[in-house]
């Protein structure tokens, strides 16, 4: 018997793939605004379009990374929080357990990738020219800071990952209960319905953890642990590190989440 559309991880995957496909050149620009790498450009409009420019280094393991730790993340979720929910555990237990489990997991493997496609998006960086960048960075990390050095950072990656991931979750989750229902034969109140529950919780998860996006990929620039790093950064400039690159990562974090929860929906309605 085929799965439901409720178990069928297909439309996670499909929707998670399409999002990270399509928004990749903004990953790119956020990676290079919050690691403070420098770009060409007179203004910062040029500097913005001229990070998502290609070349796009590390694509195809930022795209594949995204898409099954998503997909994993929301399909997760929504299976743990109904298996939850079954066994009589409220909203906030349900939406709040599964998904910072999973995304701790899914942190956690990617973590290797992740630094590496963010050191090898430096201007410059000669690794990034070989045939496989990726793996050439993580050859050259591991062996000369040590195999250890691959997960540097991983600490501030999921205190940023698993709670945007869990507001996002939960947003969607409180959303979907207490807006007003819909009649489902109306498309058009329908795809409202999910637009407003996709862009809330896909900006709301994006914003409220950008301070830890910019710790994370300054360590991977320093080689510092996370309270330190935070420490140094506050002496120089302040509080403004706390919003580093935030009007980057606000688009380049909130639009894909956003879009795969709103992808998910529609991929549920045709498979």
């Amino acid at each position: 018997m085929a799965p439901s559309s409720s178990s069928n991880p297909a439309p996670y995957f499909a929707a998670a793939g399409s999002s990270a496909l399509v928004f990749f050149p903004l990953w790119k620009a956020a990676a290079i605004g919050q690691s403070g790498y420098e770009v060409a450009g007179s203004s910062p409009m040029q500097k913005y379009l001229q990070a998502m420019k290609p070349p796009w280094r590390g694509s195809l393991v930022v795209i594949g990374g995204m898409t099954w730790a998503r997909a994993a993340i929301f399909y997760g979720s929504d299976m743990g929080s109904q298996r939850m929910r079954e066994q009589g555990y409220g909203t906030a237990l349900s939406s709040t357990v599964p998904s910072l489990t999973v995304s701790v997991f899914a942190q956690t493997v990617n973590q290797p990738f992740v630094r590496s496609s963010i050191m090898i998006q430096k201007p410059g960086e000669e690794l990034a020219l070989r045939t496989f960048p990726n793996f050439s960075m993580i050859k050259h990390l591991a062996a000369t800071k040590g195999p250890t050095s691959l997960w540097l950072g991983l600490d501030a990656a999921i205190l940023k990952t698993a709670p945007k991931y869990m507001v996002a979750v939960l947003i969607k989750d409180y959303m979907g209960l207490y807006l007003a229902p819909v009649d489902p034969k109306d498309t058009n109140l329908v795809l409202l319905k999910s637009a407003k529950v996709s862009v809330t919780a896909g900006i709301a998860g994006a914003v409220l953890t950008n301070p830890l996006d910019v710790v994370r990929n300054e360590m991977f620039k320093t080689e510092e642990a996370m309270i330190p790093c935070m420490r140094r950064m506050s002496k120089e400039i302040g509080v403004k590190w706390l919003f580093r690159g935030i009007n980057k990562n606000w688009i380049a974090v909130a639009a894909p989440i956003a879009s795969t929860i709103f992808l998910t929906d529609r991929f549920k309605a045709l498979m």
